[in-house]
């Protein structure tokens, strides 16, 4: 552990608190349904929405109804991946002319992306088409995203709430968090990532040789619009298999910093979205406080164990030959006559001098 080490932990910590506050601001009143310097641009799409869904964002719901909602909106998204995944073979934006998607996984990534858990048993950059990153999973790191927030939000209001019985609109939630809060932060951000050389195309892969005359494909298309949302909405399900361990995928110290700052951004925030609701930003803060005891208990653990690294080689080499001389020792140990219990066997007489021996030597000297 370095003091360099504990210098860029703090000024982490330093700037996740300082964008909790105002983002739980801003989400507070997107989600109240007051206006914002963006209804300009996005309330005629927000009202398009609700217009083509038939929905009335002003009537909320009763916590059973806006469960309901919930689970058939991720029904209807499922079933909506898995058959672009299916059907990747047929469909346009695979440079690279990728088959569809076998059942099995495809059932796998659907549900778990719909679930927000995003578990990759698949290896991207040579499975998915980027119809299928765009439009399947990048689309998916948005909506699941939304609706654990709009999730999180409908128990604030049940908390907040003494005596009302609906918890909000579950299509207005989803619809305002993924217009107002997700995808803002996404564009600034992603373009951020497009100036520290993250690849954002739909160009084909590109064959190259190596210095050592080697062949290599190397991988590219519209990493960065994915890379944002799978941080911001602590998605995971990265555009790459190596996620953002890949260069393409986090090329700079800044787009590090800023991905870690991302991942921690709205669970940060809905603490202070709960204070504001509450009337009372001091319980939030509270809530704040515990997490951070909880995230610095955890970070001290792993940067000790990371900084320490493992043994050196040599000591994992000799460790064998130590716990081979160690049991010698103990079996010579027992079985010396000192530690046994039974009576010593008899000397082994000398055997007599073989009288044919004798006889050959005489004649030879003879």
């Amino acid at each position: 552990m370095t003091i360099n080490g504990w210098i860029q932990i703090a000024l982490f910590a330093i700037v996740v608190i300082l964008v909790t506050k105002p983002l739980g601001g801003w989400m507070t009143r997107v989600f109240a349904g007051e206006r914002t310097f963006l209804h300009p641009i996005l309330g005629p799409v927000e009202r398009l929405f609700y217009r083509i869904a038939g929905v009335d964002p002003a009537v909320e719901q009763h916590w059973t109804t806006y469960g309901i909602a919930m689970l058939l909106f991720s029904l209807a998204g499922f079933l909506a991946l898995y058959a672009l995944q299916r059907l990747q073979g047929a469909l346009p934006f695979n440079p690279q002319g990728l088959s569809e998607i076998s059942p099995d996984s495809a059932l796998n990534t659907s549900i778990s992306f719909v679930t927000n858990t995003n578990w990759q048993s698949y290896v991207p950059e040579s499975t998915m088409s980027y119809l299928t990153q765009m439009a399947g999973l990048t689309v998916h790191n948005f909506v699941s995203a939304a609706t654990g927030i709009a999730l999180a939000v409908a128990l604030i209001r049940g908390f907040v709430r003494r005596s009302a019985k609906t918890i909000g609109n579950f299509w207005a939630d989803l619809t305002r968090c993924t217009l107002y809060v997700l995808l803002p932060i996404s564009v600034v951000v992603g373009l951020v990532f497009v100036w520290q050389g993250m690849p954002q195309n739909l160009s084909a892969y590109v064959d190259a040789t190596t210095l050592e005359g080697a062949k290599q494909t190397i991988a590219q298309g519209p990493v960065a619009s994915q890379e944002v949302i799978k941080m911001l909405g602590t998605n995971g399900g990265g555009f790459f298999n190596a996620n953002s361990a890949h260069p393409y995928e986090n090329p700079t110290p800044l787009t590090n910093f800023i991905q870690l700052v991302l991942i921690f951004s709205i669970g940060a925030a809905l603490t202070n979205v709960l204070g504001r609701m509450a009337g009372d930003q001091r319980q939030g803060w509270a809530i704040f406080a515990a997490m951070g005891v909880l995230f610095l208990a955890g970070v001290t653990t792993a940067y000790w164990a990371e900084s320490a690294g493992p043994p050196p080689m040599s000591t994992w080499q000799r460790a064998p030959r130590r716990r081979a001389a160690t049991w010698r020792a103990r079996r010579s140990v027992s079985a010396s006559p000192t530690r046994r219990s039974s009576p010593p066997s008899p000397p082994t007489p000398r055997a007599a001098p073989s009288t044919r021996c004798m006889t050959v030597s005489r004649r030879s000297a003879a």
